[in-house]
């Protein structure tokens, strides 16, 4: 059995870290949060797996992380997951095909997946028809 990792916090670096746990805006992140005061307390690795149901390895990751960058380590980096099929290059395109097919989406996807060279459902011209005219609107506006 390895030597278990003993994390020292001010009450400053505390205080933040509860305030993490209780006000985080994601669970990924009020549970990293978790996961240090629980190493503060002087637990192992084991014992925060057991409390939490993640792996010894993600425990350790996290404490080093936080351990190097502070709270900020804590924080899910951009860039994490699918990137989106259409991007806003492709908004005037899209457009104007959602124009010149206005009551038939699966025909103007059709016209959109020919030209863009992309394949994608419908369901995702419509979610992104969705977001960026949400945005433009916004922006108008303010």
């Amino acid at each position: 059995m390895g030597k278990t990792k003993i994390i020292e916090l001010t009450a400053a670096q505390r205080e933040e870290l509860e305030n993490g746990y209780r006000n985080g805006q994601t669970h990924s992140f009020r549970q990293r949060c978790q996961m240090i005061l629980l190493k503060s307390e002087q637990r192992t690795s084991l014992e925060v797996v057991g409390i939490l149901g993640s792996c010894e390895m993600t425990v350790n990751n996290w404490l080093k992380r936080y351990q190097s960058e502070g709270m900020a380590g804590l924080q899910t980096r951009p860039g994490r997951g699918r990137k989106a099929i259409l991007q806003t290059v492709d908004l005037e395109q899209v457009k104007a095909a959602v124009k010149q097919s206005r009551q038939r989406i699966l025909q103007a996807r059709a016209e959109l997946e020919e030209s863009l060279g992309k394949e994608f459902s419908p369901s995702s011209l419509k979610r992104f028809l969705k977001k960026t005219l949400a945005a433009t609107n916004e922006l108008e506006k303010g």
